[in-house]
């Protein structure tokens, strides 16, 4: 846990969070800012700065997180058990010039409406 980072902080139950999802090494909270009706964050409870870092650090850990997001996204009503339809985005941030604010790595659940591309 790294004592100045929000998300540890939030990992650690010190500071609250909107929870929908929880497993021992991945938590799943309402983002405070909604970008979409559903925009649910997903992260690793240990500290890992970027997607990159978790990737060469866990590969295993990786692969939780995004089960998890598979898991809010079915638990929101953003997925049927298994399918596809309607659909939700995955989306993270992996340095400053992608607009990674925290750096703590978290993967941004996002549906409940239609996503178009490029974001306008």
């Amino acid at each position: 846990m790294s004592d100045d980072c929000l998300f540890c902080r939030m990992a650690a139950g010190e500071v609250p969070a909107d929870v929908v999802h929880e497993t021992d090494r991945v938590l799943a909270f309402r983002d405070i800012t909604p970008q979409a009706p559903t925009h649910v964050l997903v992260i690793p409870k240990d500290h890992y700065a970027t997607a990159a870092a978790l990737a060469a650090a866990d590969v295993g850990l990786l692969g939780e997180v995004v089960a998890a997001a598979h898991a809010v996204a079915i638990k929101e009503g953003l997925v049927s058990d298994g399918g596809t339809e309607p659909g939700y985005r995955l989306v993270t941030n992996t340095g400053p010039q992608a607009g990674q604010s925290v750096h703590h790595v978290h993967f941004h659940v996002l549906g409940g409406r239609r996503m178009e591309w490029p974001p306008g």
